[in-house]
């Protein structure tokens, strides 16, 4: 049986001017398919295997190819963006025909240039298509721990909880909205820490560093932004986590631990209306 989206050994069942017909040497399909002329390796005989994928072409006719493309079916893969039309946008997978990634298939706004991570589908017309909703093609059994670094990329954001990560591509990971400190985007690889492996084996991650670590570098970017501003910052624990977020890109609580340390070193003294270098 030919399958359509998977690459397959076939037999070649005979010959035409264009190229060779193929079919199953088991299961046969009622039509043969076409390897085009173009395609063929020379030693490949009628009765004869050949490995290869089954699509369709840009007139919809079922045709094989000895390419290999960058995705087929039950894969996940980080495809570009080539060209965004009324219908969708169009990914290079590798091969001549590029793939259909519909609108109502997409995760956010769909930018020519940029990778996004999909999977391939079969739709209701039996064409090859496209999908960013690749949440239960992901697994929850990783071999990661606490604290452990890994990369990933963004393939969907939720209001309610936050960034959605396929981490390794393939394992389910989470930044939560309370973890979020800079600008991230639908499709962005990044560089995170597992702050939590739940029960359920998904990870939540982290864009931040341990806490002892972030102690550090933000007391530094705390007297960084002191030197810039005259030795004086209008912050203080009184401060808003909205107001300290705009000014430091941090929480209030990363903010008072940073602080802290500070005040003990002797960099720092508090005022009424905030903060004050003892030198810069």
């Amino acid at each position: 049986m030919i399958e359509l989206g998977k690459i397959q050994t076939l037999e070649a069942v005979r010959q035409a001017p264009i190229g060779v017909y193929l079919n199953s040497k088991t299961e046969k399909s009622k039509e043969d398919i076409l390897l085009p002329k173009r395609q063929l390796p020379s030693e490949l005989e009628i009765g004869g295997d050949i490995e290869v994928f089954v699509y369709k072409d840009s007139e919809d006719r079922i045709i094989a190819t000895t390419k290999k493309p960058k995705l087929t079916l039950g894969e996940l893969a980080v495809l570009k963006v080539v060209e965004t039309t009324k219908i969708g946008a169009f990914l290079d997978w590798g091969l001549e025909k590029d793939l259909l990634l519909p609108f109502i298939e997409q995760e956010g706004e769909v930018k020519k240039g940029r990778e996004y991570l999909v999977t391939l589908y079969i739709d209701k017309s039996d064409r090859l298509c496209a999908t960013m909703k690749i949440y239960n093609l992901l697994s929850a059994q990783s071999p990661y721990k606490n604290n452990d670094r890994v990369s990933g990329i963004i393939y969907s954001f939720n209001h309610e909880f936050g960034f959605f990560i396929a981490v390794d591509n393939k394992y389910h990971g989470l930044i939560l909205n309370k973890e979020i400190y800079g600008d991230f985007a639908i499709g962005d690889k990044i560089e995170a820490r597992i702050k939590r492996v739940r029960p359920d084996g998904k990870l939540e991650l982290s864009v931040r560093e341990s806490a002892a670590q972030e102690i550090e570098g933000d007391s530094q970017k705390i007297m960084d932004l002191l030197k810039r501003r005259g030795g004086k910052l209008k912050i203080n624990d009184d401060s808003s986590p909205e107001k300290i977020k705009d000014e430091l890109n941090m929480s209030k609580k990363a903010f008072k631990r940073a602080v802290g340390r500070l005040l003990k070193e002797g960099a720092i003294k508090t005022t009424d209306e905030g903060i004050e270098t003892l030198w810069i």
